[in-house]
C-alpha cells in the first residue's frame, strides 16, 4: 500500500466527506488547503447528475470554499465522455433534467425528444422533472433493442432530516418492470467514472485516492477500479458499521480532518 504522500489526486465525496447538508465538516477546508499547499490536487466526484458543475461550485463557495468548474465531476459528465469514446455526436432519448440536457448538447450529442425516431442510446439521469410521456418513450426505445445506459445506480437521494427523494435507481427498477431491462451503469461504484476521469484529466490511476463515507458507493468504487481508497466516519458510515462489513479501505479516518498531517 502506497503512503498517502505518494498520491496527487484526491477524488472528494462531498456530502458526508466534506459537508454535512450545509454545514461544512470540522476541518474540511483545512484540508483542501493542505492539499494545494502540497502542489497536489482534487476532484469533487458525485453521482448526482441532476445538477450542473456550476451548481456545485456555488454550493461550495456559498461554504466558504473556492472550486473551478473543472474540479467538480458529476456522474452525468462520466456518461458524457463515455459515451464520447463510443459514438461522438450520436442521438439519444435523455431521461435528465434541463442542467443535463444543456452538458450533453455542449458535449456535441443531438436530443432525440419524440418516440419513433432514430436514436442510438437512451440514457437514464436523476431525472427531477420525469413525465409519463418521458418514461413511455424510454421503454419503448429499450424494448426495441437501443443501448441503455444510467448515470448512476443510487435509488434515493438524501435530504436534511433524515429525508429523501427517488433517484435514479428507482427509475430504472420502474423502467425493468416496464421492459425487463437494466442499464449500463457508469457512476459510482462502477469502475466508469474513475475510466472516465483518468481518460479526460490525463490521470495514471497509481496516483489516485477515492475518499468518502459510503463503503457501497465511494470505497467500492475506488476497489472496482484499482485505486487507493479511504474511508471517513463523518457522514453515513460509522466505525462500528465498517468493522461489520466485508467491504474495507486502505485507510480509514474519523473525518478528512485526520488526513492532513499525512499528506
Amino acid at each position: 500500500m502506497q503512503d498517502l504522500k505518494d498520491k496527487k489526486v484526491f477524488l472528494l465525496d462531498m456530502d458526508g466527506t466534506i459537508y454535512l447538508g450545509n454545514e461544512l465538516i470540522d476541518g474540511a477546508k483545512d484540508f483542501l488547503e493542505k492539499i494545494k499547499e502540497e502542489g497536489k490536487s482534487y476532484i469533487f466526484l458525485t453521482n448526482n447528475s441532476s445538477k450542473d458543475r456550476k451548481s456545485y461550485v456555488d454550493k461550495l463557495r456559498g461554504l466558504e470554499i473556492e472550486a473551478k468548474e473543472e474540479e467538480v465531476y458529476t456522474s452525468g459528465l462520466a456518461t458524457i465522455t463515455y459515451l464520447k469514446d463510443k459514438k461522438a455526436g450520436a442521438k439519444i432519448y435523455l431521461l435528465g433534467t434541463p442542467a443535463l440536457e444543456r452538458e450533453f448538447e455542449d458535449a456535441g450529442f443531438e436530443l432525440v425528444r419524440e418516440r419513433n425516431r432514430e436514436v442510438d442510446y437512451v440514457v437514464l439521469g436523476f431525472d427531477t422533472t420525469l413525465t409519463y410521456e418521458k418514461l413511455w418513450g424510454a421503454c419503448e426505445y429499450i424494448s426495441e433493442g437501443i443501448e441503455y445506459i444510467a448515470t448512476h445506480p443510487d435509488f434515493n437521494c438524501p435530504l436534511p432530516d433524515d429525508k429523501f427523494m427517488p433517484d435514479a435507481g428507482a427509475m430504472a427498477a420502474l423502467i425493468e418492470a416496464s421492459t425487463g431491462e437494466t442499464p449500463y451503469v457508469v457512476g459510482k461504484p462502477n469502475r466508469g467514472v474513475i475510466d472516465s476521469i483518468a481518460s479526460e484529466y490525463q490521470i495514471d490511476k497509481d496516483d489516485m485516492i477515492m475518499v468518502g463515507d459510503r463503503l457501497y458507493t465511494d470505497i467500492k468504487t475506488g476497489i472496482n477500479a484499482g485505486i487507493s481508497t479511504a474511508v471517513v466516519f463523518s457522514g453515513e458510515t460509522k466505525e462500528e458499521d465498517y468493522e461489520l462489513s466485508d467491504t474495507k479501505a486502505d485507510y480509514a479516518f474519523e473525518s478528512v480532518k485526520d488526513m492532513i498531517k499525512l499528506i
